[in-house]
Formats: C-alpha cells, sequence, structure tokens
C-alpha cells in the first residue's frame, strides 16, 4: 500500500514538472524531433501514469518495473539533452529571460524528482521481491 501511495505521489509530480518543461519548451519554442516526441509522449509522461495505476493492483511488480524503466529512460533523456549533448535543447542555451528560468529551474527538478524516483523504484521492486518470497 505504501509503495502505491509513495509511486503515485511521485508519478504526480514527475508529470507536473514535466509538463511545466513541456510548456516552456512550447513558449520559449524548442522544438523536438519527432523520435523525441514520441519518447516523450510514451515513456516520460504514459508510462509513469500506467505504472502508477498498476501499482495499486495484484500487477504491483509489472508496475514496479515500468515505473523504473520509465523513470530512469526520463532521467536519461534529461542528462543528455540538457546537460551533454550542445543542442537547443541544452539549458546554457537558453536565456534566463521569459520562459527560461521555467525551462532551466524544471530540468534541474526533472533531475531531481527522476533521480529519487530511480531510487524509489529499486526500492519498491526490492521490497516487492522479499515480501514475496516469506509468502
Amino acid at each position: 500500500m505504501k509503495i502505491a501511495q509513495y509511486g503515485t505521489a511521485i508519478a504526480v509530480l514527475h508529470a507536473l514538472i514535466n509538463g511545466l518543461h513541456g510548456l516552456a519548451h512550447i513558449e520559449i519554442p524548442v522544438a523536438l524531433s519527432l523520435l523525441q516526441s514520441l519518447f516523450v509522449g510514451i515513456v516520460i509522461f504514459l508510462t509513469p501514469i500506467i505504472a502508477a495505476v498498476l501499482l495499486w493492483t495484484q500487477f504491483y511488480r509489472i508496475g514496479s518495473w515500468l515505473f523504473v524503466i520509465s523513470i530512469a529512460g526520463s532521467l536519461l533523456f534529461g542528462i543528455y539533452n540538457h546537460f551533454i549533448v550542445m543542442s537547443p535543447d541544452h539549458v546554457s542555451q537558453i536565456t534566463f529571460a521569459g520562459w527560461g528560468m521555467l525551462f532551466r529551474v524544471t530540468a534541474i527538478l526533472i533531475l531531481i524528482v527522476d533521480g529519487f524516483g530511480c531510487w524509489f523504484g529499486m526500492w519498491a521492486l526490492k521490497t516487492t521481491t522479499q515480501q514475496e518470497q516469506v509468502l
């Protein structure tokens, strides 16, 4: 039960921060390729929501795996696109003016929330595995 509650809270926070970051992308604008847009839509937005729902069901192990995979994918995507590869999506290429501040702040918040989400997902998998072994 606690795993489902915490996972849902992290998934909601993840969605809110990524939603704000996406808004900044649109307003600046910083365009994404079709492949990037598909990744964002499926892996970063949709999959964590599905995972959180599954955490409340008998399919909580699948939910835990989906949670870890999607949040780790989001974390790696953000690190690569915002902090490694030099492109219009790199934080150093966005000014602090206007929507740029929201872009930069949410890029950092995504790292923090997704890093914590990865830790939580691994903890959830370990915990559910231990519980199943006891049964």
